[in-house]
């Protein structure tokens, strides 16, 4: 056995692939050597991997309902071996909560991605590819998106659009594309001077194709570890607009709401805001360590 693997390692590592698909795994399994080397960053891994298996599983994992509490015996019980985190002023239960609580995370954490990576990548990639008028008048706009702190920028399309989950993730993607495009922008701007760029042009091909399959495909490794490392900072304005209350509405378990819910109760009955806010913390801290392991395994220049 140890001799296949050894084998299947020098297939994988070879410096002269035969085939694409041996050239493509080789460059996945370097990377995934590179990322296991950062310890934290698999930490992070793990904790990201547990809330999705979370997400998925809340219905058999969550010990009881919820939304159903009863204000007659389980109202603000603290942590015990029948309610691990305690209950709320509801009487529901805090770590039913924070489990079901964790697909609204993951919920606003994938949609805001999907909808904010691809408009900075477009705007910035175009910025950086065709310049002069274009680029002056999609980076004003950019700079005028980032002359706002995000959450009070999402503050004012929520309040434009009416509270709710789904308002509050387009509210969120509105305001976070902006750091994406300038990214985008810094990298085309030095590879529209390549060779290759050029010897695409002399073939004929068209300004969308070279930005679509040339330009894109280079600025996407760096727009990715944006993206994981910002996702931190989309869980707290999450958190911020349900703390508000202009996120997640009533009954919906989402944790910057139940820490709004728990703010009154915070030094008598310390457990209802602190079960969601370690929740907040955790999440936070893991994207950040994976972020940070991505970068080093996705940028060329810190590669060996």
């Amino acid at each position: 056995m140890s001799t296949d693997l050894k084998n299947l390692h020098q297939w994988l590592m070879s410096e002269r692939p035969e085939s694409r698909r041996q050239a493509a795994l080789g460059r996945a399994y370097a990377g995934w050597r590179t990322f296991a080397r950062n310890r934290l960053a698999l930490v992070g891994l793990a904790i990201v991997a547990l809330l999705v298996l979370m997400a998925l599983f809340a219905n058999q994992l969550a010990p009881y309902d919820p939304s159903v509490g009863d204000l007659r015996t389980t109202r603000l019980l603290e942590p015990s071996s029948a309610h691990w985190m305690g209950t709320d002023d509801q009487g529901r239960d805090i770590l039913s909560r924070i489990i079901h609580g964790s697909r609204i995370t993951l919920f606003v954490v994938v949609l805001v991605a999907v909808l904010a990576a691809p408009i900075g990548l477009l705007v910035g990639t175009v910025a950086g590819y065709r310049g002069g008028m274009i680029d002056a008048v999609l980076m004003r706009v950019t700079d005028i998106f980032l002359a706002f702190p995000r959450l009070i920028l999402a503050l004012a399309f929520v309040a434009a659009l009416g509270p709710g989950i789904e308002n509050a993730v387009l509210a969120i993607a509105l305001t976070s594309w902006p750091p994406y495009a300038r990214m985008a922008r810094a990298e085309t701007l030095t590879i529209r001077q390549a060779d290759y760029i050029a010897a695409v042009q002399l073939v004929g091909a068209s300004h969308s194709r070279i930005v679509l399959r040339h330009i894109m495909p280079l600025c996407l490794p760096s727009v990715i570890v944006r993206v994981t490392l910002d996702m931190a900072g989309i869980i707290l304005t999450a958190a911020g607009l349900g703390f508000l209350g202009l996120g997640a509405q009533p009954p919906m378990p989402e944790w910057g709401a139940m820490i709004a819910a728990g703010r009154q109760y915070v030094l008598d009955q310390w457990w209802v805001a602190a079960g969601p806010g370690l929740a907040i913390f955790i999440v936070s801290l893991a994207f950040n360590l994976l972020g940070d392991g991505l970068r080093d395994t996705l940028d060329p220049k810190s590669n060996k």
